[in-house]
């Protein structure tokens, strides 16, 4: 496995700027680029590249001059939006995503799987986290099999004939939310689609995390590195589920953290050692959004910590076989 940052840390920052912050981090080979939707697109300009092969090209000379890899270009976005204009554009950004990690040879696109309304009269999303009352499962259901399955039928097979697999971060408000759900889309559209596995969105959902990658084996296709923090005294009083907004840091159930501040050594020990036996020997991308903690300093922690547990490789063959 290698080391990697997900660039829209340093948004802001040129490319080159860029460049420089993340060369300057010891033990990290890789960089996993925002193309769009949440994650903007400050170091890459996506509709130039897809218009020029030799552009295109000189770009990625650029970053392999600097010693880097991309692991993957990124679109968060929410293609199933019940406004078609929004979920149009969503759509658009990641069909030229895909688009340009062909061009770039980049294996693997990052996005969500998007959340529906409630029926085609919906003006917004409508995420549905229980079961009664018995609309509720209605509502469920008419999004799976009317719109979430359909779309990403479509999507898996643009993907597959761009070469391109499709890494689906599971994430509250969303249809692919956990484990369940991953598999159950991944079932009903194919091997195209797997998933990004961010276990920060899993952690405060009560989630063993190891036992998380068991379950989804080799549908993993690339790994964020974020942690999360509960605190126990907010969770004790109104549970893990928290609408509060995140500048209400000291009200809220859990925050994000950077690696190692929210979980412990031995457990990341443990997930990595879990990727390891899922068979995931590619890039672990670490994800700043911790904001208690500055970028430089955040990202030295998540460094420090995983350069001890990642870049500790296995033994080609034990002494015992």
């Amino acid at each position: 496995m290698k080391l990697g940052v997900f660039t829209p840390v340093f948004g802001g920052l040129g490319v080159s700027e860029m460049l420089a912050k993340v060369r300057a981090l010891k033990h990290v080979e890789a960089i996993e680029i925002g193309t769009g939707g949440w994650p903007g697109s400050d170091h890459i300009e996506v509709d130039a590249l897809l218009a020029d092969k030799a552009r295109a090209a000189d770009y990625r000379k650029m970053l392999a001059d600097a010693g880097l890899t991309i692991s993957a270009l990124s679109c968060h976005g929410n293609p199933l939006h019940p406004d078609r204009a929004t979920a149009k554009a969503y759509d658009d950004q990641f069909r030229k995503s895909v688009r340009l990690a062909e061009m770039l040879e980049v294996p693997v696109v990052v996005t969500f799987s998007g959340c529906p309304g409630d029926s085609d009269a919906a003006t917004y999303p409508n995420w549905v986290t229980c079961a009664w009352p018995p609309e509720f499962l209605d509502v469920l259901e008419w999004q799976w099999e009317k719109k979430a399955i359909p779309y990403w039928c479509g999507a898996a097979r643009f993907a597959g004939e761009h070469g391109v697999k499709v890494a689906l971060e599971a994430h509250p408000g969303f249809i692919v939310y956990n484990v369940e759900s991953a598999l159950r889309l991944r079932a009903a559209v194919g091997p195209t689609v797997g998933v990004n596995f961010d276990p920060s969105h899993l952690f405060w959902q009560g989630v063993d995390v190891p036992a998380a990658i068991r379950a989804l084996g080799d549908s993993i296709f690339h790994v964020h590195a974020k942690d999360v923090a509960l605190d126990l005294q907010n969770v004790a009083v109104n549970g893990v589920l928290d609408t509060k907004t995140y500048a209400r840091m000291p009200e809220r159930s859990w925050l994000f953290r950077s690696v190692g501040w929210g979980h412990d050594e031995l457990e990341w020990k443990r997930i990595v050692s879990a990727l390891r036996l899922a068979g995931y020997d590619y890039v672990v991308s670490i994800e700043h959004e911790d904001a208690l903690a500055s970028v430089d300093e955040g990202l030295r922690a998540a460094v420090d910590l995983l350069a001890r547990v990642v870049l500790t490789e296995p033994p080609v063959k034990a002494w015992w076989t």
